[in-house]
């Protein structure tokens, strides 16, 4: 396989890896990659979301003995089920909007204009969220959440079908203002990341498997790898981030990014219809 294919797979494995957990948004960014670097007809989108499982795997790897202690309990913990019970009841709605959704998503939400108000609205709320009177935390650690917590952070995550909007600053965001503290709405959003995220991936690619051939697996391969890699800096960082400090930069990121958005298309640099 050429090796410049493979250096471009690489690059936009790290695109995702450090960009899935960050409220920034990894679909605007992949799409920003992808079309600078000449990876954006039908099989680049499904190496996008394919890739984000090496992401996955990166929360499988750090929360790995959690994940361990949950399975192990599973058949006789309450803890254990109820943790499980609310990861399923938060996967839930995205699953079923998803189908429901996905291709009118797709044809009519997919343009420069949604994307870039999507970023810009969604700094808007995070300097918003972060600068309003504190509420109170109802809940401060994922261990206590109930599954009305957990359903209501599952509402919030399909906020991401739209374009721009970020899975990951959707539920931690979403999840800080029904009352979950900083670090519970985190860990939530990249526990409930592991089935949704995966989903995704092995739906892609078995709806588009025509498109693909053994030839492209080198690719994938490279581009899961460095999804991975990247990704397991990215959590390990945010998580000691979270724990003293706001999300108001990655606000006016994103409101930079979504005038980026504009820019680009406007000019005809960049064709953001994914």
């Amino acid at each position: 396989m050429d090796a410049l294919l493979l250096i471009k797979a690489a690059i936009m494995g790290v695109v995702e890896g450090l960009t899935e957990f960050l409220p920034i948004s990894s679909t605007g960014h992949l799409i920003l990659a992808g079309q600078l670097l000449g990876l954006h007809d039908e099989r680049a989108k499904v190496f996008d979301i394919a890739i984000q499982t090496g992401a996955i795997f990166a929360v499988i790897l750090v929360y790995a003995e959690r994940l361990r202690t949950v399975l192990r309990g599973l058949p006789s913990q309450p803890e254990a089920q109820r943790f499980a019970l609310n990861v399923g009841i938060g996967f839930l709605p995205a699953v079923v909007l998803g189908l429901l959704l996905g291709k009118a998503i797709k044809a009519h939400l997919f343009t420069p204009t949604v994307v870039a108000s999507s970023f810009i609205v969604g700094g808007l709320i995070i300097l918003w969220a972060e600068r309003r009177q504190q509420a109170v935390v109802r809940v401060d650690s994922v261990d206590a959440m109930g599954p009305l917590d957990a359903l209501k952070v599952g509402l919030v995550q399909c906020l991401a079908m739209v374009p721009g909007t970020s899975r990951s600053g959707a539920t931690i965001i979403g999840g800080m203002l029904l009352g979950l503290s900083r670090k519970a709405a985190t860990e939530f959003s990249f526990f409930l990341a592991i089935p949704t995220l995966i989903g995704a991936g092995l739906y892609s690619l078995y709806k588009e498997r025509a498109l693909l051939a053994w030839a492209d697996l080198p690719m994938f391969a490279v581009g899961l790898l460095f999804s991975f890699l990247s990704a397991w800096v990215c959590v390990r960082w945010l998580l000691r981030y979270v724990a003293s400090h706001s999300f108001t930069p990655f606000a006016w990121y994103r409101i930079a990014f979504g005038l980026v958005v504009l820019a680009t298309a406007q000019a005809g640099w960049i064709d953001w219809s994914g």
